[in-house]
């Protein structure tokens, strides 16, 4: 049994919600995946980019003694965890502690405790794109369950690893952070060809369900991305969901704390310019 335990694929999960309602159609388990090959100024969720480095800084600062220091590396105990956060506020690596690291079996497990209440599956991260054979294995059991399978990606991705994924995926949800090609680099440390590319491909293979934008005033140029992502859009098929999503400053790295909401009558406003371009389905949350 432990050498045939050995040979599964394994993830690194930073965590699973069992019930979500934002995540693709339906209720659906969300399981999230760490490690991510983007670095958003903006992000809400910096301690899935990189996987602990065992530096230990957490360990002395958890005030329910929850993490331990263990033959060099920490030991997280999810018995005592409160999930007050400390540890990801005190990790200077942008990173947590508590990423578990199983396999595809052991997170069949978790979504058997629900599967009389939700609809499907979606993997997100970080960037889960990055753990692909885990997220096709996952994705295959789970068909196999009956349940529906969604991507949640930022887009930064070869066409082979989406082929990889094949029937197993049904649907995927793409975010275009920024359309100009030095913004994007700015915003996220990479430039966005592969994010345009992956947004075709997916629309060409009728797998596309929504194209995702935050709306962050001052740090980009909002119109313009709007603009041209609805006129994509609309070229490949205007029934994709287009999501607008308005930049709040809660849980966000400290760089980009002091940035402000867009103004409702500006989500008005891009929601009018997308419909305008063609796109017939526009959300803003």
């Amino acid at each position: 049994m432990i050498e045939r335990s050995r040979r599964m694929t394994k993830g690194y999960v930073h965590k699973i919600i069992p019930f979500s309602a934002v995540d693709g159609p339906g209720n659906r388990m969300v399981i999230f995946l760490q490690g991510c090959n983007f670095n958003c100024i903006y992000c809400h969720n910096p301690e899935t980019i990189h996987l602990c480095n065992h530096c230990g800084i957490c360990s002395t600062c958890c005030p329910y003694s929850a993490l331990d220091w263990k033959d060099g590396k920490v030991d997280w105990n999810q018995d005592l965890c409160q999930h007050c956060d400390h540890c990801i506020k005190a990790c200077p690596h942008t990173s947590s502690p508590k990423v578990r690291e199983m396999n595809v079996e052991e997170v069949i497990s978790q979504i058997q405790k629900v599967r009389p209440f939700i609809s499907g599956i979606t993997v997100s991260g970080g960037e889960c794109t990055l753990q692909i054979d885990f997220v096709k294995e996952l994705f295959k059991k789970a068909k196999d369950m009956g349940l529906t399978t969604f991507l949640d990606t930022n887009g930064f991705v070869s066409m082979g690893h989406l082929k990889i994924l094949g029937e197993d995926m049904d649907m995927a949800m793409v975010d275009l952070k920024a359309w100009d090609v030095e913004a994007h680099e700015m915003l996220t440390g990479q430039e966005n060809t592969l994010v345009l590319q992956s947004i075709r491909y997916l629309a060409a293979q009728r797998k596309l369900y929504e194209v995702r934008t935050v709306i962050v005033p001052a740090l980009l140029d909002n119109h313009e991305t709007v603009q041209k992502t609805g006129q994509l859009l609309a070229m490949l098929d205007p029934d994709i969901r287009y999501k607008l999503i308005r930049f709040r400053p809660i849980g966000v790295r400290k760089e980009a704390a002091n940035l402000k909401e867009p103004s409702d009558e500006l989500m008005e406003d891009l929601m009018d310019l997308a419909r305008k371009e063609g796109c017939k389905h526009i959300i803003i949350v």
